[in-house]
């Protein structure tokens, strides 16, 4: 742990988070995960804001894993699966992250926990996505975009950006709720984004990201080209990244590369782009989180799920433009 103290700010964040998102109650037993490599000062602070209510939160530091999902599943300590069955709320500050692994799996099963997926975030990230009641400003606004990507399931997505982005395809059905606290049981995120779930095999075109979460988290030198026709079918561009990725695609995709899953639209309005904090930089108005390999729904997948980050993204929903490089049109919230 930091032995300077808690800023009061970031104290504040990380009560944003717990008391209001979380709707965390004194009486729930609270688990915090992270790892070696991560923000101790988000741990502490956290800690601290349900200490504060009168909660005895429990904190579990471990190694920093390897991979991510099942592949993480061997480096695991067993006594973690005991303090997360006893738990109410499991806070995730790993990176790679357990989610998508057989422990997490089995606790979202058994209906009894709030699982919060924050990954890599940092105390300037905590304060940026947190601080100052800042979800109010904007949820509004992402509610309505959900609501319009459920209406429009089955119809024509078109997605482009700067660098070459120009990708279409077939709208699915959502797969998770995005409510304003994350109050039942379930797998919750940090709000600031929008996710659109394509029919995937209907993935078509050239997808240009400028970072990259295969392995570890990183600005990558050059931008990768990712083609696609229903499957991934080549890469090109981003220097030695490359590489690092054509194996966790493969390693994701059971030995073949896999699908595009999902592309998840930034409108956080204190994001920044920092090129270091994965959660953060994916919730920048007009970034989009492309997420890579095979879906956690479907059997054998959510084993490694790469992603990528591209920025300034535009998007036509059924001919309609919605997202014209980064910024929502009205058209979208009608």
């Amino acid at each position: 742990m930091p032995d300077r103290p808690i800023r009061p700010e970031l104290f504040g964040a990380a009560q944003a988070m717990l008391s209001d998102f979380l709707a965390y109650r004194p009486s729930e037993r609270l688990v915090i995960t992270g790892d070696t490599a991560g923000d101790a000062a988000v741990i502490q602070a956290i800690a601290a804001a349900a200490i504060a209510v009168g909660a005895r939160p429990m904190i579990i530091t471990l190694p920093q894993l390897p991979y991510q999902g099942k592949l993480a599943d061997p480096y695991l300590p067993e006594a973690l699966a005991g303090a997360v069955a006893a738990c109410d709320l499991w806070i995730d500050l790993t990176f790679p992250y357990i989610a998508g692994s057989a422990l997490h799996d089995r606790a979202l099963k058994s209906g009894a926990i709030r699982y919060m997926l924050a990954s890599d975030l940092t105390a300037e990230a905590l304060l940026r996505l947190f601080g100052g009641g800042v979800i109010e400003s904007f949820f509004s606004r992402q509610a309505a975009l959900d609501a319009a990507f459920t209406r429009a399931a089955g119809r024509p997505v078109r997605i482009t950006s700067p660098l070459g982005t120009d990708v279409a395809f077939t709208l699915g059905k959502p797969h998770a709720a995005r409510p304003r606290r994350a109050e039942a049981p379930g797998m919750y995120t940090i709000p600031g984004s929008c996710t659109l779930y394509p029919e995937m095999e209907s993935v078509r075109g050239r997808i240009m990201i400028e970072t990259v979460f295969h392995e570890y988290y990183t600005r990558l030198e050059a931008p990768i080209a990712i083609e696609v026709n229903g499957r991934i079918r080549g890469l090109s561009g981003g220097g030695s990244d490359r590489a690092v990725l054509d194996r966790a695609l493969l390693r994701a995709g059971g030995g073949q590369y896999g699908y595009v899953i999902h592309f998840t639209h930034g409108l956080h309005p204190a994001a920044r782009f920092t090129g270091g904090c994965f959660v953060e930089d994916m919730r920048v108005i007009g970034c989009d989180a492309v997420g890579l390999g095979l879906p956690w729904w479907l059997p054998g997948g959510g084993e490694n799920h790469p992603d990528g980050v591209m920025s300034m993204q535009s998007i036509w929903l059924d001919g309609v433009p919605v997202v014209e490089n980064g910024r929502i049109l009205e058209a979208a919230t009608a």
